[in-house]
């Protein structure tokens, strides 16, 4: 019974943070709870193995991260509509209500190739450590420098680095 109430606390404590991860790499907030869902089962499945629940959520932030970046390897990525990315979740990203910079950021990340925007996600938005970075993705922390300068070179062509008067 522990193992369910230590679940239990991690969905209670941890969903809403990995459906904002899932929304910011995917852009599409279905797609980010579903993804969320399958993360935290295979968390539950593998729970046995990770010997502490402190480790859980680590583990579940890493199967979502693997699971959006195979997902996005096989599904078509076209244009997505602007009432779905101003629809539900769009204040998720930022509590400041400044609607047209998260349209802006979305559509920017949206425009990044699938491995920037996971090393930009976790480490500016999720403000992940390098090295952590680097050990989710299974990537060398050189690898997470160059992506990070590499997806904030884009983003600083779009002009959103420079909007607020702040970088990452």
């Amino acid at each position: 019974m522990a193992r369910d109430d230590e679940f239990a606390a991690l969905v209670a404590a941890r969903y809403r943070a990995l459906v904002r991860t899932g929304l910011l790499l995917t852009g599409d907030t279905g797609h980010a709870e579903d993804l969320a869902q399958s993360a935290l089962v295979k968390t539950y499945l593998a729970w046995n193995r990770l010997r502490e629940p402190a480790n859980a959520e680590a583990y579940a932030r890493r199967t979502l991260v693997r699971l959006a970046l195979r997902a996005r390897q096989r599904r078509w990525s076209g244009e997505i509509a602007s009432g779905q990315i101003h629809g539900r979740g769009a204040d998720s990203l930022t509590d400041t209500g400044h609607d047209d910079l998260v349209l802006d950021v979305r559509r920017a990340l949206a425009a990044l190739p699938a491995a920037q925007r996971a090393v930009l996600v976790l480490r500016y938005l999720d403000d992940q450590s390098e090295a952590e970075t680097a050990r989710l993705l299974g990537i060398s922390p050189g690898t997470v420098k160059s992506r990070a300068a590499r997806g904030l070179a884009r983003l600083r062509q779009a002009g959103l680095l420079d909007r607020e008067g702040r970088t990452p």
